[in-house]
């Protein structure tokens, strides 16, 4: 019996500490061109990229963190995910109304503006996720960008 104690605490501690601890986990580089995850400004026309920014005449908040990205650029899984299904920013359909919900490394987040190659199965970090949508045709003058989006629409800055 003591035996039987034993081995399940052992056990409890080896499965606890494989665990992924999501505060630590830094996201990859997103899309060719911007290895860095350089984050998207300031736009006059469509304001600005951080979480929290305004939207609407200050009617809501950006929900999300946008990250450059070039129309028609690759678009990289930040770290070994999970493709969870589409993921769409719009009710109404337009050119860039596409994206997909993922998971990995203890973390739920969604990509939008992104044409996936699969919205099912699982990616290692680096491969490739999908292609941007041309922004420029709904947004013109905007910098184009991957909006990341956390599943409980958290800040998603810390992982960047």
């Amino acid at each position: 019996m003591r035996l039987y104690i034993l081995f399940s605490f052992l056990l409890l501690a080896v499965i606890c500490s494989c665990r992924v601890d999501a505060s630590q986990v830094k996201f990859g580089s997103l899309c060719s061109g911007n290895s860095s995850n350089r984050k998207r400004g300031c736009d006059t026309k469509y304001g600005c990229g951080n979480y929290g920014a305004s939207r609407d005449s200050g009617k809501r908040k950006h929900e999300g963190l946008d990250i450059v990205c070039a129309d028609g650029a690759t678009v990289f899984a930040p770290f070994d995910v999970k493709l969870n299904g589409k993921a769409a920013p719009y009710k109404k359909n337009n050119a860039i109304n596409d994206g997909i919900n993922l998971s990995g490394e203890g973390l739920c987040f969604k990509l939008f503006y992104v044409k996936p190659v699969s919205y099912s199965g699982t990616l290692k970090k680096g491969q490739k996720i999908g292609t941007l949508l041309p922004m420029q045709k709904v947004y013109p003058g905007i910098t184009s960008h991957v909006h990341v989006q956390m599943c409980d629409k958290s800040d998603p800055t810390k992982y960047f």
